[in-house]
Formats: C-alpha cells, sequence, structure tokens
C-alpha cells in the first residue's frame, strides 16, 4: 500500500501499533503460563532459548525483506523485560537481569 499523504502514513502507524501490542499482550500470557513450569533463575533466564528465538526471528526478518538488526533489537528488549515479569512471578525480583 502506497500512502499518498504523512497523515495517512502516521494513521497505518498507529493501527499497526494496536495490533503490535494485541500480539505483545498475547505473548506475554504465554510468557506468564511458562513461568508456571519454571522453578529456578536458570530456567527464567534459559540462554539457550533465547538465542534460539533470536536466530529465528531474523531468519524471518530476512524473509520479511525487514532489517535482521532492528528486529534483534527488538526481541533482546522484549525478552530482558518478559524475563523481569517472569522473576517476579516465581517472586525472584529484579536483581539478577539477563545478559541476552
Amino acid at each position: 500500500m502506497q500512502a499518498r499523504s504523512l497523515e495517512e502514513v502516521r494513521d497505518n502507524i498507529d493501527h499497526l501499533d494496536r495490533e503490535i501490542i494485541k500480539l505483545m499482550a498475547e505473548r506475554s500470557s504465554f510468557v506468564k503460563q511458562a513461568a508456571r513450569f519454571k522453578t529456578s533463575r536458570s530456567d527464567v533466564e534459559a540462554p539457550k532459548r533465547v538465542e534460539q528465538v533470536i536466530t529465528k526471528v531474523r531468519a524471518l526478518a530476512i524473509e520479511a525483506d525487514l532489517e535482521p538488526q532492528v528486529v534483534e533489537a527488538a526481541y533482546r528488549a522484549m525478552i530482558a523485560a518478559f524475563i523481569r515479569v517472569e522473576h517476579a512471578a516465581l517472586g525472584q525480583g529484579n536483581a539478577g537481569h539477563c545478559s541476552s
């Protein structure tokens, strides 16, 4: 879709932001469910799983003609934030954050 004005571009971005937030909320729901199955900080941080996800989303970005470094940065930030949510669910607080 080719926008005809800056306002149309912004309206489309606003629409996409709403969709992205809905999907992030759905992802958050599953993250919180996953926390029920984890019993330790290492279960939560799962660096091998983080790297699997990053590899997967970088490949998906390339398929979608999107810059993989943008997707990786966004996912690393999102994963780190969700790890903090899982730590809180396990009563581990914010001490010691994930390096990935």
